[in-house]
């Protein structure tokens, strides 16, 4: 199934930025330039993936109310946002990844690829596996921030933090659960809420980490299957209105 995009925006730069990294990324976009239309479109239709220029009248509605569609039909927000713009802000109403205006085509295209394997029909066709354990997580100067794991997988996992943690690249560290083994690296946060819970995404990983991961997601994976329970596992292109 082909991924699909709603595009709230005006700004004729920004759509010209947009178009070619939409496309290069197999993604058909819905434009409207109307906060109205965006709302109705989003109500009626399942998208993907949600960019929205944040400095239109009322634009955080749109990006508020996707974060009340299921998870799993719950699109990835890429919010636009100008110079004098609070990023705080963005991140409160839902925003998952921010783009700076004036967009550039680069930038644009990296933040798709992060994204890209939660924009998929099927976000969970990698195993996963649900879990209790802490991670820690350490962001700036600070003492390490503590989260508790709701759910693993290779490629990365979700956890619930007891403030929210914004976009960003941070080093981690967590115990596999039953086992002594530590799994360290650096991970992006690459989808996060103001409730605390975000997606992470592993990028990189020891060695010795990404063997122990392998081998326990293994075993939980053929523990599951012996027990007979399954792993958790009005339109217009932007093209038509650039002329």
């Amino acid at each position: 199934m082909k991924l699909n995009a709603l595009v709230l925006c005006r700004e004729p730069h920004s759509l010209r930025v947009l178009g070619p990294a939409l496309e290069q990324m197999g993604i058909e976009a819905d434009v409207c330039v109307s906060v109205s239309e965006a709302l109705e479109l989003l109500a009626l239709k399942h998208y993907a993936a949600l960019l929205v220029d944040f400095d239109l009248p009322s634009a955080e509605h749109v990006v508020r109310m996707a974060r009340f569609r299921p998870m799993q039909r719950r699109p990835v927000a890429f919010v636009m946002i100008g110079a004098h713009t609070d990023i705080g802000s963005a991140f409160r109403s839902g925003a998952n990844f921010i783009f700076y205006k004036p967009l550039i085509l680069g930038q644009v295209f990296r933040s798709f690829r992060a994204a890209q394997g939660f924009m998929k029909p099927d976000r969970r066709r990698s195993s996963r596996h649900a879990s209790d354990a802490l991670i820690y997580f350490r962001c700036g100067e600070g003492l390490p921030t503590p989260a508790l794991m709701l759910d693993l997988s290779e490629r990365g996992l979700a956890v619930q933090a007891a403030e929210p943690l914004y976009g960003g690249r941070i080093p981690f560290r967590f115990t596999l659960p039953g086992t002594p083994h530590l799994i360290e690296g650096i991970a992006d946060v690459i989808w996060a809420d103001e409730n605390g819970r975000a997606g992470i995404l592993f990028k990189e990983l020891t060695s010795a980490s990404r063997k122990r991961l392998q081998t326990w997601l293994l075993k939980r994976t053929e523990e599951s299957a012996v027990a007979g329970v399954p792993s958790r596992s009005r339109k217009a292109s932007i093209s038509q209105l650039m002329h």
